[in-house]
């Protein structure tokens, strides 16, 4: 008995330190997209780096765990558009004009308000109050942060808004019908990865601006977004997910993830400079706990 429980605080510790590091990642991811999207690489560029890379590492467990045989054929075609080029372009679009702090508000922000309009629109979930308080923290923080991108240089920064939100819809759909179908990791790999790079890296090698492709430069800058885009949140993000899921629990991680915003806005000012006036330093004391409301009462969608 002193051992089983052992073993159970064992886990538990790795599990937070699994969620500890899912937050760390997509905190970071923030800020490298950031600076990708800001250099001389090219948002498909971007796209390509994270298809592209993923897929070396995917394809081979792929073929061995053949996560093809336990899925519905509609349910690869609509998973894989939900993890699409569209969802990341947006997204990396989104960051050309917004800051890393932004990107943290209006997409670690909106999933958990959009999962639950989501799911009380078409699946009858009701609105519980404590969840109506949520989402009014979550809209008042943004609106924070609106009227400090409006006095900062940030001019723009509402188009790279809007485009974070669009992509949050394509997770949160994500979020929810990953549930429904008990989408486990391989099959993630199979939709997010393979399927993706095979449709998304032919258009982009023939079609799409690159500077890749015109003038390859193994810089600091292209090293990092190979291997953070490529490798870290897409297959090592969702491999911690899923851990800390299973031993402390989806409530717990996803509180967890409402530290994403605020870690990514400091690393934001200490790697990128971006510097947040007084509303955007409200805005993510007003959001957090708004955040940490939602995620924890929307657990059982």
């Amino acid at each position: 008995m002193a051992v089983k429980r052992l073993t159970s605080g064992g886990n538990k510790i790795l599990g937070f330190s699994a969620g500890i590091g899912v937050v760390l990642i997509w905190a970071v991811w923030l800020v490298v997209s950031r600076s990708g999207a800001i250099s001389v690489l090219t948002i498909f560029d971007l796209a390509a780096l994270r298809y592209g890379v993923s897929f070396f590492i995917a394809f081979p467990l792929v073929l061995y765990f053949k996560p093809w045989i336990n899925m519905k054929k509609r349910h690869i075609v609509y998973t894989s558009f939900l993890l699409s080029p569209i969802y990341i372009l947006c997204v990396f679009g989104g960051f050309t004009f917004a800051s890393a702090a932004h990107g943290g508000i209006f997409m670690n922000g909106a999933i958990p308000v959009i999962t639950l309009l989501i799911s009380m629109t078409f699946l009858s979930k009701k609105l519980l109050a404590v969840e109506i308080f949520g989402i009014l923290l979550i809209l008042t923080g943004s609106i924070f942060a609106l009227i400090d991108a409006h006095n900062s240089e940030f001019q723009q920064s509402w188009v790279g808004d809007l485009l974070f939100l669009v992509g949050a819809v394509f997770f949160s759909i994500y979020i929810i019908v990953s549930r429904m179908w008990n989408i486990d990791i391989f099959q993630v790999f199979l939709c997010g990865s393979v399927i993706n790079s095979l449709f998304y890296l032919p258009i982009w090698y023939f079609f799409l601006p690159s500077s890749i492709l015109n003038d390859l430069s193994f810089d600091t800058n292209f090293i990092i977004q190979m291997i953070y885009q490529g490798i870290v949140p897409n297959l090592v993000g969702f491999v911690l997910v899923s851990y800390a899921s299973r031993t402390i629990g989806t409530s717990i991680t996803a509180a967890l993830m409402a530290a994403v915003p605020a870690i990514g806005t400091i690393l934001s000012v200490l790697i990128l400079f971006e510097t947040p006036g007084v509303f955007g330093v409200i805005s993510l004391f007003i959001l957090i706990p708004g955040i940490v409301v939602v995620a924890l009462k929307s657990e059982n969608v």
